[in-house]
C-alpha cells in the first residue's frame, strides 16, 4: 500500500508540474491518503481493490491536477467581494424596508415587515447559513490559502452589522422602530449568535477545506 500511496503522488506531483503550492497540495493528499488506507489495515483487500477505491474517492491524479489549475483562475479579491456585496445588499435591503415601513405608509411593506418579524428564528438560521457559505466557498476555492481571506472577508463583511448593533443598543436609532423584535431577550440572542459567527464560518472553511480534497 505504500508503494500505492508513493505511485498516486509521484503521478500527482508530474502532472501539477510548476503549480506555486505543489509541496503543500502534495502534502495534504500524502495526509489524506494515509488516513484512507488506514481504514484497510487489518481487512482482506488486495491492491487492485484499494487502489480503485482510492481513485473512485480521490479521482485520478490529472483530474486533481486540473481542479487545482482551476482554482488560480479564482481571485480570492473576486470572491472577497461577492461575499462583501451580498452581506451589504442584506444589510441596505433591511434598512431601506425598515425607514419605508416606519416613515411612509404602504399596505405590501407593512405586511412584508409583519412577516419576516413573526419568524425571526427562521432568519437567524439563514443568516448563520450565510455565513457558514462563505467559510466553505473559501475553504473549497482556495484551499490551504484560504484562511486569511477568510479571516479578511469576515471582518469586512461584517461591519455593517456591528455598526447597526451598537446604534440600535446605545439608542441611537429608535427601538420602536426594531418592534417587535426588540425584547430583551432577542437582543441577548442575536448578541450570541454574533459570537457564533465566526466560529460558524470557521467549520464551514473547513468544511469546505476537505471537500476540496
Amino acid at each position: 500500500m505504500i508503494q500505492l500511496k508513493t505511485n498516486f503522488l509521484t503521478e500527482l506531483g508530474r502532472h501539477l508540474g510548476k503549480h506555486p503550492d505543489k509541496e503543500q497540495i502534495l502534502a495534504e493528499y500524502d495526509s489524506h491518503i494515509t488516513e484512507m488506507l488506514g481504514e484497510f489495515n487489518g481487512k482482506q483487500r488486495d491492491e487492485a481493490d484499494i487502489s480503485s477505491e482510492l481513485y473512485s474517492r480521490l479521482g485520478t491524479p490529472e483530474e486533481i491536477a486540473d481542479s487545482w489549475r482551476e482554482e488560480l483562475s479564482t481571485t480570492p479579491m473576486k470572491t472577497q467581494w461577492v461575499f462583501i456585496l451580498a452581506n451589504l445588499i442584506f444589510f441596505v435591503g433591511g434598512t431601506i424596508l425598515t425607514l419605508v415601513h416606519n416613515l411612509f405608509d404602504f399596505p405590501f411593506i407593512d405586511m412584508a415587515w409583519k412577516s419576516l418579524t413573526s419568524i425571526p428564528a427562521v432568519i437567524i438560521l439563514l443568516y448563520l447559513f450565510f455565513w457558514a457559505l462563505l467559510g466553505y466557498e473559501i475553504g473549497k476555492g482556495f484551499g490551504h490559502k484560504g484562511r486569511r481571506l477568510m479571516k479578511k472577508t469576515f471582518i469586512l463583511s461584517i461591519m455593517p452589522n456591528i455598526i447597526l448593533m451598537n446604534l440600535t443598543l446605545f439608542r441611537l436609532i429608535p427601538h420602536d422602530w426594531f418592534q417587535p423584535l426588540l425584547s430583551p431577550i432577542f437582543i441577548i440572542i442575536c448578541i450570541l449568535f454574533t459570537a457564533l459567527l465566526y466560529p460558524i464560518c470557521w467549520i464551514g472553511y473547513r468544511w469546505g477545506k476537505k471537500a476540496s480534497i
